[in-house]
């Protein structure tokens, strides 16, 4: 491994279809009020709202409702968390949902004392917090954007048609995540495939970088065989526990970090997929599943070598008798059929994405360094129209 660099993960997890009792002790260790954070009524319906709710109330805690935050958190509802949480001198953040619930938690928590609008602050300047940050707790409910281990939060402004991700530092991390597969199976399947991809391609953002015998390479390459392999379990059986768990473990390593170590890291399939869910306002797992092929059949011939590897270590292609480019298009090609096989969307139109969005969505795209090849707008509009 080449370079310098440090690790350090403050979040402590408790995994198993027995983990919600250790909320128990996390939550002395933190102030007398609780702004339960949630979405729709799916906590409801399932029971989870009022085990937790009598688990707060056991432990003397008062609770201040905050629900309803949608998937893509907007701007709206992060001021209106803010404000729910000043106004009730809000002690603990306890976000109970998928990562859109915890990203929200995370938002709201850097923002409660700061004087500045958190959308300046935080998703135009890229400033940090620079005052006291609201501790966040998750119980997690859907597995995919690992943000239940990590310190990013991304939020939607319509408005301004943008969808940025912040990824603060440790101190914005949760203190704690409750993390029982069980409460992941109540998803419809779309989200459940959505989850899924999300998880493979925060890994590929990571791989596809670098050309040094990098150890978090080899990590990557076994995250993404144990996802792939555990999906196609899911999708056929989405009750089967060891496959759920499997899912919902990879989605806290794929992005906690981890495998980002020694690595430069791309992203652009993220900052193009987030792009079009700010038109959109579709699933982030399907959006990224939109972009991506066209995406990295465009950047291969700069990264050839580790598209060669993807293939062989990640798909089983065989290299016989076979050039370095068909081998590297045939692992695109093997990524592409297990996405068909999983049912993820394979194109943009599917999402609600029309030609006359391309050019507003490629000006809402952060282009970013690290990868194999540093995009022009337009080999980004080239890679929308590919992906039409």
């Amino acid at each position: 491994m080449l370079g310098n660099f440090s690790y350090h993960n403050p979040t402590k997890l408790y995994f198993g279809d027995e983990a919600l009792s250790f909320l128990n002790e996390e939550l002395p260790k933190y102030g007398k009020t609780v702004q339960l954070i949630y979405g729709g009524g799916s906590v409801k319906r399932s029971g989870l709202y009022d085990e937790i709710v009598a688990i707060l109330k056991s432990n003397g805690k008062t609770i201040v409702e905050d629900a309803g935050v949608m998937p893509n958190p907007t701007v709206e509802k992060l001021r209106e968390g803010v404000r729910i949480a000043r106004e009730n001198h809000v002690d603990f953040l306890l976000a109970v949902g998928g990562g859109s619930c915890c990203d929200y938690a995370k938002a709201v928590s850097v923002s409660v004392h700061c004087d500045d609008d958190p959308w300046d602050k935080y998703y135009i300047r890229f400033e940090e917090p620079d005052c006291e940050i609201v501790p966040v707790g998750c119980v997690l409910t859907m597995a995919g954007t690992g943000s239940e281990m990590n310190g990013g939060a991304v939020i939607t402004n319509h408005e301004q048609k943008l969808k940025i991700g912040h990824v603060f530092g440790d101190d914005v991390m949760p203190k704690f995540s409750i993390l029982n597969p069980k409460y992941t199976m109540t998803l419809p399947k779309r989200q459940m495939v959505a989850g899924i991809y999300d998880i493979f391609n925060h890994i590929c953002e990571q791989y596809f970088s670098g050309e040094d015998d990098n150890t978090s390479d080899y990590i990557a390459e076994a995250l993404m065989k144990s996802v792939v392999h555990s999906s196609l379990i899911a999708v056929d059986n989405p009750e089967d526990y060891e496959a759920r768990s499997n899912i919902m473990w990879t989605a806290t390593w794929a992005l906690n970090t981890l495998i980002s170590r020694g690595k430069s890291t791309d992203w652009m399939v993220h900052m193009i997929g987030q792009s079009v869910g700010a038109y959109t306002d579709a699933t982030h797992g399907m959006t990224l599943a939109a972009v991506s092929l066209p995406y990295y059949r465009m950047i291969l011939p700069y990264g050839l070598a580790k598209f060669k590897r993807f293939a062989t270590e990640v798909w089983g292609v065989s290299a016989e008798g076979k050039t370095d480019e068909q081998i590297a298009t045939e692992g695109l090609e093997a990524l592409e059929g297990w996405m068909k096989q999983i049912g993820v969307a394979l194109s943009i139109s599917e999402l609600g994405a029309t030609e006359d969005m391309l050019d507003g969505i490629a000006d809402g795209t952060i282009i970013l360094g690290g990868g194999y090849k540093t995009l022009t707008r337009d080999e980004v509009i080239q890679v929308l129209k590919e992906s039409l």
